[in-house]
């Protein structure tokens, strides 16, 4: 009945989302892709997915769900606000978050990123603090 949808971004999603910005994007998403599932530059890549998708707010009954993860990330990349240094920075914090949390310094403070609600979200109007 739905499409396929996970719980968290997963990581096999990555290379749908190669065309849909400029060329210093299209470039992380072909390195990232062909990396494991466990290298740290993907669990990046799944990390700031994760945060500019609102995964952690996704439930099975949400237009998000029923859509499925590849139209929620694709939807997400597209309709980000910023410019591509800003998702390449937001790709850099998360490295930098994963790296900290595997030196045991726990996990990141989510309070320091920002990202801007899709659309049609619930509470759209609102950002969200992840």
């Amino acid at each position: 009945m739905y499409p396929k949808a996970e719980i968290l971004f997963p990581p096999s999603l990555i290379s749908s989302l190669r065309n849909l910005r400029e060329q210093g994007w299209a470039d992380l998403v072909d390195r990232v892709s062909k990396l494991s599932e466990i290298d740290l530059d993907t669990l990046a890549f799944c990390l700031l997915m994760i945060r500019i998708n609102s995964c952690l707010k996704c439930y099975s009954g949400s237009y998000k769900f029923m859509r499925g993860c590849e139209a929620c990330a694709m939807q997400s990349i597209t309709q980000f606000k910023g410019d591509e240094t800003d998702l390449l920075q937001l790709y850099a914090h998360a490295q930098a978050d994963i790296q900290n949390y595997l030196d045991g310094n726990g996990p990141p403070d989510e309070s320091e990123i920002i990202i801007e609600s899709h659309p049609e979200d619930e509470l759209a109007d609102e950002e969200f603090y992840i």
